[in-house]
């Protein structure tokens, strides 16, 4: 995978675009007209031609298949055409087999184990803290009137969920929150990440591993009230989690209970931001939030992209036949904008998921067998937020357009300043 170096904009005003462009770090601000360029352009694209090829989809079957398929799954990293350099040497290569890399029958044992665990109830239990801390933060952010919503707002609660959910006591926090931007941006495809930004990975995988297996250790002798003390505790006629599934575990969790959960509130008060008539709405219907955050994840997915390896001898796939061990790219934000799906994609509209008569799902949580395990737990965060921003703020202006980061696989501001009225 190279970036791409060509421009975007001819001088005729038309897109023009090649596939290793959506690997560009400048499309991160907006990537949409990019995806609409390459949608319309075919429903493939193939990104490394050469071997070990990448074939890009843009069309949502191809994208519901590619999820659902058995014939596709996740090879082992070294094997994968999607990682071709190799952590630092000595780092522990933790997060990189977990449950979301897993296949039959691994992946089946652990989700089992797992979902014992990870239950309805337990998400739930962080309601009434979650509201009170969205006050708080919101009460504060309003009072100061022009803020960074990432860091005043959208940050905090996430990460204060899940250091609770995961039993890590309030004085790490901020560490915590370090390793997880240095892990999300370490799960991109190593091809894009520079060789300081592998180094941090490898520094923050270390200091992670280190502190977890200390932490499980702690838990395994004295259980506490949190998800790592029942995870531990679970089992299923003898079998439980291993220390080193328990690690990757909490890896996963961290960058999918976390910097997900931050970026989907972040792009939800963005497009709200730029669309006041859509914002009023949703003050004037606080229903509709729950729909608005199911809109949230169509319109602007913290997730933009899934990729797959062929796990089979040969398969064909949008008219192309793949070898085992090819990949396979479903660039599922492009799906989310095909008007043959979705009626004026490119307008936020908040009633969309709240009529009678649903629209097809988005892929904001994937689809099949590794559909996110924690999207009870971030659509209850999200909607706990932006329900608290829509009772305590007037209006949202954009004070200066956001800057984005430069990941490729969970995607969303760095900073998003935003000028806040209170609500009367």
């Amino acid at each position: 995978m190279t970036t791409g170096s060509t421009e975007l904009i001819d001088a005729g005003g038309s897109v023009a675009a090649r596939p290793s462009d959506v690997f560009d770090p400048r499309q991160r601000a907006n990537p949409y007209p990019l995806y609409r360029a390459l949608r319309e352009a075919g429903r493939h694209h193939w990104v490394a031609p050469q071997a070990p090829r990448i074939l890009m989809l843009t069309r949502y079957e191809d994208c519901q298949r590619i999820l659902t398929d058995p014939a596709l799954g996740h090879a082992v990293m070294a094997d994968s055409p999607f990682r071709a350099v190799a952590d630092e040497a000595g780092a522990p290569q933790v997060g990189l087999q977990s449950m979301l890399r897993a296949n039959p029958p691994t992946h089946t044992r652990l989700r089992r184990l797992v979902s014992r665990a990870f239950t309805a109830g337990r998400v739930g239990r962080f309601g009434p803290q979650a509201r009170q801390l969205a006050a708080e933060l919101l009460d504060d952010a309003v009072q100061r009137g022009e803020v960074d919503l990432i860091d005043a707002f959208a940050r905090p609660l996430p990460l204060r969920v899940i250091c609770t959910l995961l039993g890590v006591p309030a004085r790490d926090e901020e560490v915590f929150g370090g390793w997880a931007s240095a892990l999300t941006r370490g799960i991109d495809p190593d091809q894009m990440l520079s060789a300081a930004e592998r180094a941090a990975r490898a520094e923050a995988t270390t200091a992670f591993a280190g502190y977890f297996t200390e932490l499980i250790a702690r838990r395994r002798a004295e259980p506490t009230d949190d998800l790592l003390s029942d995870l531990i505790a679970v089992q299923e006629q003898g079998d439980h989690l291993s220390g080193a599934e328990l690690l990757e575990l909490c890896v996963l969790l961290l960058v999918a209970g976390y910097e997900t959960s931050v970026n989907l509130l972040a792009g939800a008060v963005l497009a709200l931001a730029r669309d006041p008539e859509q914002y009023a709405a949703l003050r004037a219907r606080p229903d509709l939030v729950p729909a608005a955050v199911e809109e949230a994840l169509r319109f602007d997915p913290p997730i933009q992209w899934f990729g797959r390896t062929v796990l089979v001898d040969e398969v064909e796939i949008a008219g192309q036949r793949l070898n085992a061990g090819e990949g396979v790219l479903a660039l599922a934000a492009a799906t989310h904008r095909d008007p043959a799906v979705y009626p004026d994609p490119d307008r936020f509209d908040v009633t969309r998921y709240a009529g009678p008569t649903a629209p097809p799902r988005h892929f904001g949580f994937g689809q099949g067998i590794h559909y996110c395990l924690g999207a009870p737990l971030a659509r209850l965060e999200t909607e706990i937020m932006l329900g608290a921003f829509v009772e305590r703020v007037a209006r949202v202006e954009i004070a200066a357009e956001p800057a984005y980061r430069p990941h490729l696989s969970v995607r969303g501001p760095s900073t998003l300043p935003v000028r806040l009225t209170p609500a009367g």
